[in-house]
């Protein structure tokens, strides 16, 4: 059996900074005479459990509403970013902030924003649910549709009169989006400004993964199953006919997934650790 490991499995530059600031506090003991500082994350800092488990052991609380925050509490906002009546609403608890927001997001939000002023009405190519989703909506000041495929976009009605603009949550299918967008672009009298909001990590780590995929019989996708960028990896695999499965730890994998696979690809979500990866590849080879 031959296994390929992507180049681009793990963490993303977003989560390796969010990860380093967050460590850098627990790191750096109080000033003399100061009590012991109070952590906290708004919400899961990135989607993996694994890497959540090892700060909770280290004393890092999440919470997931301004009122549970006491003050003089230092709060970290997540990597995917908070809704800015959110952020709001923990400076009227008196908390220090952190922000570890990933450097896209913040982009994607800026632009978002702007395009609000405007008086634009977005079309946000994502996941409702997603943390990062709900962070941008809340600068679409003017109106926003959310959609997380073609099919929910064709079953919107989208009055004439507005004009709109279309990004996408940082870590969708960019090929997808690019369908989405020439949709739109065809319909009658239709008035469109693009934003360009994907991740170049995240195009980058889907062209590796569909390459892989076309040399490959079977593919590991490694990642927090929250993780939407990790879910996205095996989405595409999967759509260029290859089997894949999605596990969070080595401990998911059994013989019987590979068995008779002569060549394997190996891929991993933007927050999954090198550790985590490393495991997986090392029972892979065992068997």
């Amino acid at each position: 059996m031959k296994l390929l490991r992507a180049q681009t499995a793990g963490f993303c530059m977003g989560v390796d900074l969010a990860l380093k600031k967050l460590a850098s506090l627990i790191d750096t003991p109080p000033e003399a005479g100061a009590k012991a500082r109070d952590i906290l994350t708004f919400g899961p800092i990135i989607h993996n459990p694994q890497v959540l488990e090892e700060y909770a052991a280290k004393g890092v609380r999440v919470v997931n509403d301004p009122t549970d925050i006491a003050p003089g509490a230092t709060v970290v906002i997540r990597a995917h970013g908070i809704p800015e009546p959110v952020r709001q609403g923990i400076k009227t608890r008196g908390a220090t902030i952190v922000d570890a927001t990933c450097p896209k997001v913040k982009k994607a939000q800026t632009l978002i924003a702007s395009q609000a002023r405007r008086g634009k009405v977005l079309l946000l190519f994502g996941e409702e649910d997603h943390p990062e989703v709900k962070g941008l909506l809340s600068y679409a000041t003017a109106g926003a549709h959310v959609f997380g495929s073609m099919d929910e976009l064709e079953r919107l009605e989208l009055p004439h009169g507005p004009s709109y603009f279309l990004a996408a949550q940082t870590t969708q299918d960019e090929q997808e989006f690019l369908r989405i967008r020439d949709f739109l672009k065809a319909r009658p009298g239709a008035e469109l400004t693009v934003l360009s909001t994907i991740c170049n990590a995240t195009m980058n780590r889907q062209q590796e993964a569909m390459d892989m995929a076309a040399l490959v019989d079977f593919m590991v996708v490694v990642g927090g199953r929250e993780s939407g960028n990790t879910r996205r990896l095996a989405q595409v695999a999967r759509a260029a006919g290859t089997d894949c499965v999605h596990v969070e730890t080595a401990d998911e994998l059994t013989p019987d997934m590979v068995a008779g696979k002569r060549t394997i690809g190996l891929t991993a979500g933007a927050s999954t650790p090198k550790t985590i990866i490393d495991r997986v590849q090392k029972v892979l080879e065992s068997f």
